[in-house]
């Protein structure tokens, strides 16, 4: 019975998580420091850059999202790993036409890098 439980709550929080997931398109950048966040202090390679939409004048700064790849966005066939990540928002992509510039080593945990552009699913972590 315990374990019909725990099984039934693992379900239900995962279909939560998925259904509140926010749809967008992700790239990547190569140029991590210094960043609008943290200036010259690195913080690591599973970073991104967020853009306008999210900015909101630097509050999105040190916040954590977890992203995963959907599909492709320009024809490349199956860019898609499969695999999830989580990233901190450590920069600024001010004009930049996707939701998150990942690190490269953020994008190639998710995606083939050759894509360039992907469609993602992201939610903020708690």
């Amino acid at each position: 019975m315990e374990m019909r439980v725990f099984l039934t709550v693992g379900i239900i929080s995962s279909l939560i998580s998925a259904a509140s997931a926010i749809t967008g398109s992700a790239t990547f950048y190569t140029k991590y420091v210094p960043s609008a966040c943290y200036g010259n202090q690195g913080q690591g390679v599973m970073i991104a850059a967020a853009s306008d939409a999210f900015w909101n004048g630097g509050a999105a700064c040190g916040k954590f999202y977890t992203v995963r790849c959907t599909g492709d966005h320009t024809g490349v066939t199956h860019p898609c790993t499969g695999a999830s990540v989580t990233v901190k928002i450590v920069d600024h992509c001010p004009g930049c036409s996707s939701q998150l510039d990942l690190s490269r080593e953020a994008f190639a945990k998710i995606a083939n890098p050759v894509a360039g552009i992907i469609d993602i699913e992201y939610n903020q972590e708690a």
